[in-house]
């Protein structure tokens, strides 16, 4: 197929997209739930997200429907694949962070990053670069695992650490996010 380029419109909702990323609360919400919420269950998982009295609850809800409303974007056509899939990582990041768990938690919620899911299946590059994500978060998987507690907002090595594990591969194109961009406070 070949490849179409991308509008400017293209281009401002992308600028846009990373604005609202950068926003602080936004940014404490990613650092925490890319960096320190990696539960090992289910229950783990639920004990956040269905419980609106824990105080990390609006930063995981936020950070997940940021990214769906963003894969919705895309499968909507209103922002081209290509270019979406080159300046973002972190929503196919989540996906592979939580593919372990995807099963379980969709018997529940079975919408539950649907969108993400969708767009890997439905356009090539989004499948490439998820599938090089997901090498590297099941290769720090291990070292990771029982952080799906509570915790406070991680410290910048975590963070800096999670950020490398969602960056493209040398073969694949760098996203601009990658060089600017670590999910820190």
């Amino acid at each position: 197929m070949e490849r179409m380029l991308a509008t400017p419109a293209d281009a401002e909702i992308i600028l846009k997209l990373y604005q609202l990323r950068t926003e602080a609360v936004m940014r404490k919400a990613r650092a925490w739930v890319v960096g320190d919420f990696w539960p090992t269950t289910a229950e783990e998982f639920y004990a956040i997200y269905e419980n609106a009295a824990d105080k990390h609850n609006p930063w995981l809800r936020q950070v997940i429907t940021y990214w769906e409303m963003a894969a919705a974007l895309v499968l909507h056509g209103a922002v081209s694949a290509e270019l979406f899939v080159d300046c973002n990582a972190e929503g196919f990041f989540l996906l592979a962070k939580f593919k372990p768990l995807l099963e379980e938690i969709r018997r529940k919620t079975p919408g539950f990053l649907g969108k993400t899911s969708e767009m890997v299946t439905r356009f090539s590059s989004a499948g490439q670069r998820y599938e090089g994500i997901l090498k590297r978060v099941e290769a720090t998987r291990p070292s990771r695992g029982g952080k799906g507690k509570k915790t406070a907002a991680p410290a910048e090595p975590a963070a800096a650490e999670t950020a490398a594990a969602a960056e493209p591969a040398a073969a694949e194109p760098a996203a601009p996010e990658a060089e600017t961009e670590t999910p820190t406070a």
